[in-house]
């Protein structure tokens, strides 16, 4: 049910801009597959509940425990559960609709679909698996490499179909599709035994949000003074509004995985939490998914710091350069807070791992 809330929020916000036709269409691209993903979440809850008799996470985990092989309807329920939950945070193969929305819904609303929406969707992952399946240590080995395959995929899918965007949102899109999969081979190597992989996931969804909430606030930023989000409207951004392309350049760094960023540290924790668990191969791919990244990012900062300024916006000064309107005190106090708290979580993440690692505790517990 509070997934369902969610999810209804998101659609009246996808399509809030009434005048925008692609905002239009993206929120009934959205309810569509939100509705038939829905649809397969709760069939899927149907058949666990008609095999089980019970619906708390708990009690789920108990009667698995004690099975030694999953009957037909058991296995097909809890497959329908992970199909719907995919939908929900664009896992390949069932992210098909997740461009096409981050295109056309309103930027801000853009920044709460890759940031908000997936750090909720999983949290209940992370509480169905670690209370429900992985506590029937046989039949978990299973799920396990469906959901190192999955991950995979979607890391590799992700990152290589960014390369060829030319849109911010859209690329964005893609990007955030790399990264659930990182989020996703980190949830592959959850065990009942250590909560170091927990550790990791809820980390890096930390380190997810901050990076992505500093750059979707630069480039909304830089849309709300030239109404452009297209990859090639920023070059010479770093001439005209230094703050702005400093903060996206730094994001995308973080994302790259690169020191002394937020991205590193929480990359380093989640991929050696998955190398040491026995998936060396599904790390491996997680590191060359990130160097494709580091490739498309790249790009960008290119366009900011190399490529000359673009006359088709702003306002020519004297020097012949072309200054856009200054950033709002409310726009650079959010990115001063988002490069401090994306810098702090490279450096020194101590105290709140303390604090991920009590929630760890209570959750395996």
């Amino acid at each position: 049910i509070a997934l369902e809330l969610l999810s209804f929020s998101l659609y009246v916000m996808v399509a809030y801009s009434l005048s925008n036709a692609k905002s239009n269409e993206a929120g009934l691209k959205y309810i569509i597959v939100g509705a038939f993903s829905s649809a397969v979440l709760l069939y899927g809850l149907s058949m666990l509940y008609g095999a089980t008799g019970v619906t708390k996470f708990a009690d789920i985990g108990l009667i698995l425990s004690g099975t030694t092989e999953l009957s037909p309807a058991l296995w097909v329920g809890i497959a329908l559960i992970f199909v719907g939950l995919g939908f929900k945070l664009s896992i390949v193969p069932f992210h098909m609709w997740a461009p096409d929305t981050y295109e056309g819904a309103p930027l801000p609303v853009t920044a709460y679909l890759a940031i908000a929406s997936k750090t909720a969707a999983f949290a209940l992952v992370l509480r169905f698996v670690c209370e429900g399946l992985i506590v029937a240590e046989a039949l978990w080995q299973d799920w396990q490499i469906i959901f190192a395959v999955l991950a995979a995929v979607s890391m590799l899918a992700g990152n290589l179909v960014a390369l060829a965007q030319t849109n911010m949102k859209r690329l964005m899109a893609y990007s955030s599709i790399g990264h659930i999969g990182y989020i996703l081979a980190g949830v592959t190597v959850l065990s009942a035994d250590s909560i170091v992989a927990v550790n990791s996931v809820s980390f890096y969804l930390v380190g997810y949000a901050a990076t992505n909430m500093l750059v979707f606030a630069a480039i909304i930023g830089f849309f709300n003074a030239t109404g452009k989000d297209n990859i090639s409207d920023l070059r010479g951004l770093a001439d005209t509004q230094p703050l702005l392309a400093a903060s996206i350049a730094i994001g995308l760094f973080s994302l790259a995985g690169l020191p002394i960023f937020a991205g590193f540290t929480v990359k380093f924790y989640l991929f050696a939490a998955v190398a040491s668990s026995g998936f060396l191969w599904l790390a491996g791919v997680a590191i060359i998914a990130s160097l494709i990244s580091l490739y498309y990012y790249l790009q960008i900062i290119r366009q900011m710091y190399i490529e000359g300024a673009d006359t088709s916006h702003g306002v020519a000064s004297t020097s012949g350069t072309v200054s856009l309107p200054k950033a709002p005190f409310s726009t650079t106090v959010v990115l001063g807070i988002g490069l401090v708290v994306v810098i702090w979580l490279g450096v020194y993440p101590g105290p709140l791992l303390e604090i991920i690692e009590f929630a760890s505790e209570a959750l395996i517990g």
